[in-house]
């Protein structure tokens, strides 16, 4: 009896790192939309609360960054030069750790679970860009 090895392909850096980006994006628009079932949580938007508070153009312009960051990220993954990318992915990476670990206490379980997905994702960001393979310059 033969043994066949299934043919792999070594994934750049680059592609892992856009991949973990909208992964986490899916993550953060399922989060958002599940939330809209809570209890009470599309009163408190139809009386005009927001997010961070009252809503306003200025109280949704930083929330609307925040959540425009890990999108533009897919993109920026891919086309900045290495160095760039590499340090710009663990900055991120750990800023938006961080605002999981903010935002989950006392959440319902449906968004510990896509904030544990997300750290999980994010963690892995700052891994392999830490880890970003190196050559020889020449």
């Amino acid at each position: 009896m033969s043994s066949i090895t299934l043919q792999d392909m070594k994934v750049h850096v680059k592609l892992k790192l856009s991949a973990l980006w909208a992964a986490v994006m899916f993550c953060y628009i399922y989060g958002d939309y599940f939330g809209l079932y809570v209890p009470g949580q599309l009163k408190g938007m139809l009386a005009g609360q927001g997010p961070i508070g009252p809503t306003s153009q200025s109280s949704l312009v930083p929330v609307a960054v925040l959540m425009a960051i890990p999108g533009v990220m897919v993109f920026l993954s891919l086309v900045l030069p290495p160095r760039t990318n590499r340090l710009l992915n663990i900055i991120l990476g750990v800023i938006y750790t961080a605002i999981m670990l903010i935002t989950m206490p006392g959440a319902w379980i449906f968004y510990i679970v896509l904030g544990v997905i997300e750290m999980a994702l994010t963690v892995l960001v700052v891994r392999y860009a830490w880890r970003w393979p190196r050559e020889v310059a020449a």
